[in-house]
């Protein structure tokens, strides 16, 4: 009994589209990140270079500094030159329960929107079509097409569907979308266009003068026209591609052309099988063919074939006016092909002369890979294509047009110094947003906003720079046609005069034409390979200390590919960074305070440091009081001589009115305010006129020029600062006296994002500040003031947390009402974007967050305001603690709002669990937990602790500090990541020395040696050497993320595995110690066998270099065994510490003997490459997995040394990840398979089913959707241990032993959830 839980999402994009979705004018980029779909807008905001320096170093320090530095400004822009650029803002997103294999735009007559409709096709040939619906801001599926039929099944020997990859391709008219899925069948569904009828097929603008008006016409289908009109999509139907062309027996790819007055595609195919071992006999074998379709008919034609065309052909990409075509990308050539056949090709490596027969224009000098290469168009205004490698190269592609004809294909290298290098690793997709923007997703590396500019002889821009600066921050779409490139010094040309583009040759002055940067990026933690539990650092600033935090682990995972290679940490709590640490007794409330001597001192400086802390105080036996500190060099000062009244009682909150020149002192029944200098400038006493009664002050906030004031006996005052600075309390409306409010909340919506209609009719004295209040029945009501005669907004609904709270909001009699405390309206974001949020909390200390949004009234051109729930997968711990008082719950510490923290708009979330709620802008608001005990936080800004807090600890010190630096907080985890610049393979903690033991490697060209058996060696000429892996090991200081040590391998040397153990390094004093063993694979070639070898190391202490501290520690080679066969995985073993290494074809146990060798003591055949080799600690139990027979069960036996076979997995399964999941009395085995599938064993001798125990018994086996990479047994002392999974898209995951009473109430609860919650696309998550 297990519990699967995904504790971050996938962080891998594998497609992205750009279409209109949100709205007819919008500018939206859809992306897709395996089973996480997710909807961008764009927005551009003005940078300023701060200096110029490469893009991919721009990257690695935007990684590695936060919200603030992701501006990655540089190909020739200086310092003090502003520049637009380009962000990606997250709209919504959404977990689907299937895997994304294609996303593809469409038009349909009407969507609710008036935006396009998203395509979106997924394993088991399956397509979704959905819109975006602005009364609900989310997606609305519209159908679901399903083709995962048996009779789809060819031959008996094709493969599987689940085993074929199926892609989905769109007319460019929309006319129709064509699924490719099993071997060799299209799906084809039609779609009702405006104007798609046969009279208008042969129009032409130039002689038949105006279009007429368009009418919807309908694809004939069996469907009567009733049901025609309801839907935007005929009749689908599924053909096999031998019935569209006998010739097409294996088809390679397809694509819908361009300016084609029926729908037509493009086929690569072959009639033969290819084949490298037969390659002087089939190396010309793929075929070129253009086939139109007609719907209503379901007929074909094919109009053109193209034969002989190079093997390595594999994809077929197609070009819009003016060049036309299609464009063939092989592995070492491209070739165009028209719209009457015509061929122009270009060679990019020698290869292709050997390659090939086909005649090729020779550009051999670029030594291009085009292996795993994507390409995308410059933009609608031009006919160039940008090329990516999978190495991360650029490449331009140009065609030379003579008429309306291709001549010519030229491509140039973009070089280093113009943005050549700004990508670190291969396209997984591409999507042009516009004119000089592109999208680049990536599984490898991050994901970029990728920008480009041109050079002119004349450098021309359409805005100046104070017109730019009015307004630094405006929607893309808004400046989407007049924005001229100002991210460089070279403008773009004028697309006004610009009426027909003809390109050029490429000549040498042309080379550097293009300069490219990075704009946005969205980072990407895949794929891990590799990971190891180590412990956090806390480094106090005022000495080099180092001390080791609680005993909460972080994870050190291998992530990224090539240049993207990197070592990501991942924590689950912040831990503060420590600036100062004050001692002040019975502090229970901290306040700092930020105060100017003029109302318009604090308009002028609005990032001035705080001045003082008040802070309330209480002793035993005596009264409240509150005292002022004023913030020195020398640490906190109390302020004497002013006006202050410390026995005046406790201080609840405080704040600044005024322009900042009044400060408040808000206390239980009266109000104090201030000057600049705590000069006493008026009293405030807090009574009820009509009982006489004095009622105490609970809650309290502020927003310029209003306080509103929540008391015990649920009314709430509402006060506003006079010109002169003094506090008057504003009239209510008697009826408005009459009721009752838990909570209130102030927000200036200068913006205007709330946008209430009623705002406008209550005259010319209205102002931006609306009030929100909790009424004691759960509802919601907001107040525009000053006007406090009648709501402008009402929602009763608002106790019952439904996903859309509205104004009809319907309570059902089944619902529960949640118990809310208080309301907080407040900006939540990073410094590229802030938007407010409607945040609530519970009595249990949950946080639930609503965004507000604007639906469309039916009908009208008005809007009604709605506010969406936001989903937070954070359940608070100990939410009743003991001597939990409900009656008391008013006097809990409130949320406090942070204006800025670190570059955050944040709000801290007091109680047993404290926790930030942090926004990026690429992401949703996320939950943050805050490590240690808070009593009391606030925000903070001095000189010595800019943006920073200020909190009170377990023991009641008043500590400043700040967020982690390097840590970013976007996926609910604290996340940092350390660019190495090469393939990282593992990696695992040293934990007496705090160092990280790394395992990398690099591409390096080979060269074949001299051999005296092989004197043709010698003979070879080529420059395009192929490469091989170089790897080496690494030494890596956790405090300073500095490379310290390194030990070289031998050429073609690569570490495979690194486990730190406690072995046994004396055979007679049986003395141990923590090394690091490492295995290595030496691969020389697919004709020789592979040799390997295994390492261990000590990371000893030395002397540290005079100007780097941390370099104090060395890796010192104890011991080094060459063996046959690759050392695949290592454990420790048994109780005598030996360890158990899987090496070739068989798993062995050995032992280190004093003069450096590793004697083999036992050993078990395993037939085939071992995977995974893991022992359940100290017991000597035993799981190995192979990637062909599956799991292995054994035990390791001490006297006489040996390894016994217990039992195997009954059915046959590629084994990636593998480990031991105890659960009291009780063992499972937790294998992951090569089809994301995770397989529960146990082994069980007594079962009838198990032949004694010779085989593993299946309990249980589900889908994860994302590929396994890793398992991890994390320490408990509890006896339900937790397994942690890693993923190659990045994601983090959990399976937990349960109690079978918790097992039946969460399998309850699941099947509850999946009944009545909404799953996007119209997908089943039980199938899934």
């Amino acid at each position: 009994m297990q519990c699967y839980t995904e504790l971050t999402s996938p962080t891998a994009v594998t497609h992205s589209l750009s279409l209109n979705f949100t709205s007819a004018s919008a500018n939206n980029l859809v992306i897709a990140r395996t089973s996480l779909l997710q909807v961008y807008s764009l927005k551009n905001v003005l940078t300023e270079a701060s200096h110029t320096t490469s893009i991919s170093d721009q990257a690695r320090r935007a990684s590695a500094n936060g919200p603030g530095s992701a501006n990655l400004l540089s190909g020739g822009l200086q310092r003090g030159d502003r520049a637009s650029t380009t962000k990606l803002v997250l709209v919504a997103q959404y977990e689907l329960s299937g895997t994304v294999t294609s996303l593809a735009r469409i038009s349909i007559p009407s969507t609710k929107s008036g935006g396009e409709a998203l395509l979106v096709s997924l394993r088991n040939a399956k397509v979704s079509l959905v819109e975006w619906d602005p009364e609900r801001y989310g997606i609305s599926t519209i159908s679901i097409h399903l083709y995962e039929r048996d009779d789809t099944q060819g031959n008996p020997w094709d493969p599987e569907l689940q085993g074929q990859v199926s892609y989905l391709i769109v007319d460019p008219r929309s006319r129709c979308a064509a699924l490719k899925f099993g071997a060799r069948h299209l799906a084809i569904l039609p779609f009702h266009q405006h104007g798609d009828d046969l009279a208008m097929d042969d129009y032409d603008s130039d002689i038949d003068g105006d279009k007429p008006k368009p009418t919807i016409t309908h694809a004939k289908s069996t469907q009567d026209n009733g049901t025609r009109d309801k839907t935007p999509y005929g009749a689908s139907f599924v053909v096999s591609m031998l019935a569209l062309e006998p010739s097409l027996l294996h088809p390679r790819h397809l694509a819908f052309l361009y300016e084609y007055r029926e729908p037509t595609f493009g086929i690569l195919s072959s009639q033969v099988a290819s084949s490298i071992s037969l390659f002087p006999e089939r190396h010309d074998t793929l075929s070129y063919t253009v086939i139109t379709l007609d719907l209503e008919q379901r007929a074909s034609t094919a109009l053109l074939s193209v034969n002989n065309l190079p093997y390595d052909l594999s994809q077929v990409v197609p070009l819009g006016a003016p060049t036309g075509g299609a464009l063939l990308i092989g592995d070492n050539e491209l070739i165009h092909v028209d719209q009457a056949g015509k061929t122009n090709g270009v060679a990019v490596n020698e290869f292709a002369k050997t390659g090939t027969s086909f005649a090729l224009a020779d550009q051999s000098d670029l030594r291009f890979r085009l292996e795993g290469a994507a390409i995308e168009s410059l933009g609608p205004d031009s006919s160039e294509l940008l090329l990516i490698m999978a190495t991360g190269e650029l490449a331009i592609v140009g065609f030379r047009i003579d008429g309306r004809s291709v001549s010519g294909l030229t491509v140039r290298r973009v070089l280093e110094q113009n943005g050549g290098g700004t990508l670190l690793a291969g396209p997984t997709c591409a999507s042009c947003l516009g004119r000089g923007r592109m999208f680049v997703g990536s599984e490898d590396a991050d994901s970029v906003i990728l920008g480009w500019s041109r050079r002119l002889d004349k450098l021309k821009r359409q805005r100046s720079t104070t017109e730019m600066e009015a307004n630094e921050e405006v929607d893309i779409s808004d400046v989407e046609d007049d924005i001229d490139d100002d991210d460089d010094l070279y403008a773009a040309p004028s697309t006004e005069k610009k009426k027909e583009v003809v390109p050029t040759p490429a000549t040498p002055d042309q080379t550097d034409d293009y300069r490219f940067r990075a704009h946005d990026y969205l980072e990407n933690f895949g794929p891990i390979r590799a990971v190891a539990l180590g412990k956090p650092l806390k480094a106090l600033v005022n000495d080099n200390k180092t001390t080791t935090t609680t005993d909460d682990r972080e994870l050190l995972a291998a992530a990224g590919r090539g240049r993207a290679g990197a070592l990501t940490t991942f924590r689950q709590a912040i831990d503060p960074y420590v600036i100062e640490q004050h001692l002040v007794p019975n502090v229970t409330r901290l306040f700092p305070v930020s105060a100017s001597k003029s109302s318009e001192g604090l308009q002028r400086d609005r990032d001035s440091f705080h001045n003082y802390i008040l802070a309330s105080t209480t002793q035993i036996g005596n009264d409240p009081r509150s005292a002022v500190y004023s913030l020195t060099s020398s640490g906190l000062k109390e302020v004497q001589d002013t006006d202050f009244d410390p026995e005046a009682g406790a201080t609840l909150d405080i704040g600044t009115l005024h322009s900042g020149s009044r400060i408040i002192q808000v206390l239980s029944s009266e109000l104090r305010s201030y000057d600049a200098n705590f000069g006493l400038a008026q009293i405030f006493p807090l009574a009820d006129e009509a009982t006489g009664a004095e009622p105490n002050i609970v809650g309290a906030s502020f927003a310029d020029p209003y306080l509103l004031l929540t008391r015990d006996d649920e009314k709430i005052t509402l006060l506003r600062v006079d010109e002169s600075g003094d506090l008057d309390e504003v009239e209510q409306d008697p009826s408005l006296q009459g009721k009752t409010f838990r909570s209130g909340s102030l927000y200036d919506d200068i913006k205007g994002v709330f946008r209430l209609e009623s705002e406008l009719e209550t005259g010319d004295d209205t102002g931006t500040v609306l009030m929100f209040l909790l009424t004691v029945e759960g509802g919601l009501q907001i107040f525009c003031l000053p006007s406090l005669e009648r709501y402008v907004y009402k929602a009763d609904g608002l106790s019952f947390l439904p996903p859309f709270l509205t104004p009809e909001f319907f309570v059902r009699r089944s619902q529960a009402k949640e118990p809310l405390v208080q309301i907080l309206v407040t900006d939540l974001g990073d410094v590229s974007q802030r938007a407010p949020y409607l945040i609530l909390r519970s009595a249990t200390d949950d946080a639930i967050i609503y965004q507000p949004y604007h639906s469309p009234k039916p009908g009208t051109r008005d809007t009604t305001l709605h506010f969406l729930k936001i989903s937070t997968p954070r359940i608070t711990k100990n939410p009743t603690p003991p001597g939990y008082d409900k009656d008391d719950e008013k006097t809990q510490e409130p949320m406090r709002a942070i204006s800025d923290c670190n570059g955050y708009n944040t709000v801290f979330l007091p109680g047993e669990s404290p926790a930030f709620i942090l926004k990026s802008v690429s992401s949703p608001p996320r939950m943050t937990n805050l490590s240690g005990t808070v009593h009391s936080l606030m925000g903070l800004s001095t000189s010595k602790c800019p943006k920073g807090f200020a909190y009170l600890n377990e023991k009641g010190s008043v500590i400043f500090a700040q967020l982690p630096a390097n840590f970013r907080y976007h996926t609910g985890w604290l996340t940092r990541k350390v660019h190495l610049g090469e393939d990282v393979h593992a990696v695992d903690y040293h934990e007496p020395t705090a160092t990280c033991v790394i395992g990398v490697s690099r591409k390096v060209d080979f060269q074949l040696p001299e051999d005296e058996t092989h004197p043709e060696w010698t003979s070879e000429s080529t420059s395009f050497l192929p490469q091989i892996e170089q790897g080496s090991i690494k030494l890596l200081d956790q405090r300073t993320c500095a490379i310290i040590d390194e030990y070289p391998l031998s050429t073609a040397e690569v570490v495979m595995c690194i486990k730190t153990m406690h072995l046994e390094i004396s055979e007679h004093t049986q003395e141990r110690q923590t090394l690091v063993a490492i295995g290595t694979a030496i691969i020389r070639g697919e004709d020789l066998p592979a040799l390997g070898r295994i390492y261990v190391f000590n990371v000893i202490k030395v002397v540290p270099e005079l100007d780097r501290l941390e370099t104090g520690h060395r890796l010192k080679l104890i011991a080094k065994e060459e063996v046959k066969g690759a050392v695949t995985a290592l454990s420790e073993v048994g109780t005598q510490g030996f360890l158990l290494a899987a090496q070739g074809q068989k798993c062995m146990v050995r032992g280190l003997k004093e003069d450096g060798s590793l004697l083999p003591v036992a050993f078990m055949d395993m037939q085939c490459y071992t995977s995974v080799v893991k022992e359940l600690k100290g017991t000597g139990m035993c799981l190995m997995g192979d990637v062909v027979k599956g799991c292995w069960f054994a035990g390791y036996f001490e006297e006489p040394y040996k390894l016994r076979l217990f039992g195997k997995s009954a059915n046959q399964m590629e084994v990636l990840a593998a480990d031991f999941l105890p659960n009291g009395k009780n063992l499972y085995l937790v294998v992951a398979d090569a089809d994301s599938v995770i397989h529960i064993l146990q082994f069980d001798p007594e079962h009838p089913k198990s032949l004694t125990g010779h085989l593993l018994l299946p309990l249980t086996s589900f889908h994860t959707g994302s590929f396994p990479t890793t398992m991890t047994l994390l320490p408990s002392s509890s006896p339900q241990k937790t397994l942690l999974l890693t993923s190659a898209t990045g994601s983090l995951a959990t399976l937990s032993a349960l109690t079978p009473s918790a097992h039946r109430t969460l399998s309850a609860l699941q099947s509850h959830l999946q009944s009545t919650l909404p799953h996007p696309l119209g997908l089943n998550p039980k199938a899934y």
